[in-house]
């Protein structure tokens, strides 16, 4: 299990830096970007499903859990994927069994996302650390579009070993990063792995791209350790990993999680609606970009007038903190300041995006969705370094919605 100083440098962004060393290209795993995502779940608890027009019966979705619940990581599992005790870091066998989380300083965590960036950020590492310093084109999955990471030649003669494996490795989490930047704007505009199964529901919701920084991040620190040369190993770490920094950003249990949903619905989640209905969800995260700061709880003394025992106040409806007036709801927040997270735009003097760009392309079977958007932000292609733009015309959007929405709803 890594150190409470080892997590915390990881969170924080303090590098892992190994002493020099040489691997022959031969010693290194046979891995590359996973093809598919995992299922990831709908923010919210106990929700009701439909398919097509018509509501499932007596079935809700029960999609929370604790740390103690999570399973062994496996590298690109899928949908499922059974590991024996024998090959689990933890001992325990069984599915990654992935879900939705608390955390009292990291707010919810889908750890599905954590895995998918994690898996990517590994996937990549490789393919850049052997055409590094090169002109190079890694394709990706498909989404909207053609999906692909341009990279750029430049001068790599003055680094050893080491700084090539430390800019690689921070390229990697960061292109893995923006990739699921990516996949928000293409569920958004009408993307799903599954044709009959929209996903506009978990398009930019607000635990995803915190849970997708956090996954990097992780990865990043087992590349910087050396603990990612055989998948098995990769897989063991990161299971330790994961379970290591939830417990270090506060995570909570699965009665407690529970109960953090409950104080945000009808605020950030409608338990009314039916997945997978948009607007289940009632509050997204726009914000893209290297630096993210999670939505949390947070308990405000001294708040006394105009609310209720465990209800949120009016006033921080949509705000980043949702806040308690109730002491009994302290097993849920923390005097702590959330955690942000960050990944470095620049390494080694190299700045990143000048030398590694993911690119998104949009098919004509999607054109439509971005009537809203100015036709020179997309039509050519969308690059990372301008995804703010895309996710902020999709937030006005989502805003005049909600309003029509709304006063349809008061008729």
């Amino acid at each position: 299990m890594p150190s409470e100083p080892h997590v915390q440098a990881m969170l924080s962004g303090e590098e892992f830096r190994h002493e020099e060393w040489l691997i022959a290209t031969s010693q290194l795993p046979d891995l590359s970007v996973p093809d598919n995502v995992r299922p990831c779940c709908a923010f919210g608890d106990m929700q009701k499903v439909q398919v097509g027009p018509l509501p499932i019966p007596f079935f809700r979705l029960n999609n929370v859990i604790s740390v103690d619940d999570m399973g062994p990581h496996k590298f690109a599992s899928g949908i499922y994927h059974y590991t024996p005790a024998s090959a689990s870091a933890s001992g325990v066998a069984g599915s990654e069994n992935n879900g939705l989380l608390y955390t009292r300083q990291g707010g919810f965590i889908d750890l599905a996302h954590v895995r998918d960036s994690a898996d990517d950020t590994i996937g990549l590492f490789f393919e850049m650390l052997a055409n590094l310093g090169t002109e190079h084109r890694i394709e990706l999955p498909a989404e909207l579009g053609p999906r692909y990471v341009e990279m750029k030649a430049f001068d790599v003669s003055s680094f050893n070993q080491s700084q090539k494996w430390h800019i690689a490795a921070n390229m990697a989490a960061r292109i893995a990063y923006f990739k699921a930047e990516s996949h928000e704007i293409a569920q958004w505009h009408g993307y799903s792995s599954f044709s009959q199964w929209p996903e506009t529901i978990s398009a930019y919701s607000p635990e995803d791209l915190y849970s997708n920084m956090l996954g990097a991040k992780l990865t990043l620190a087992l590349i910087e350790q050396h603990r990612m040369l055989t998948e098995t190993e990769y897989n063991q770490n990161l299971t330790l990993w994961i379970a290591a920094s939830l417990q270090q950003l506060g995570a909570v249990n699965t009665g407690q999680a529970k109960q953090a949903l409950a104080l945000v619905d009808g605020h950030w989640w409608d338990s009314t609606e039916l997945i997978p209905s948009k607007y289940m969800i009632l509050k997204r995260h726009y914000t893209m970009g290297d630096h993210q700061t999670p939505h949390v709880i947070s308990l405000e003394n001294g708040l006394e007038s105009g609310l209720d025992k465990g209800l949120v106040n009016e006033t921080a409806i949509g705000s980043d903190t949702v806040l308690l007036a109730s002491s009994e709801l302290s097993p849920l927040v923390t005097q702590a300041s959330p955690t942000p997270l960050s990944l470095p735009s620049e390494v080694e003097g190299v700045k990143l995006d000048d030398v590694a760009r993911l690119v998104l392309e949009v098919d004509d079977g999607y054109a439509e969705t971005f009537s809203h958007v100015p036709p020179a932000l997309w039509e050519q292609r969308i690059e990372h370094i301008h995804f703010q733009k895309i996710a902020d015309f999709a937030q006005q959007q989502d805003e005049q919605d909600l309003i029509l929405l709304r006063q349809n709803n008061d008729k």
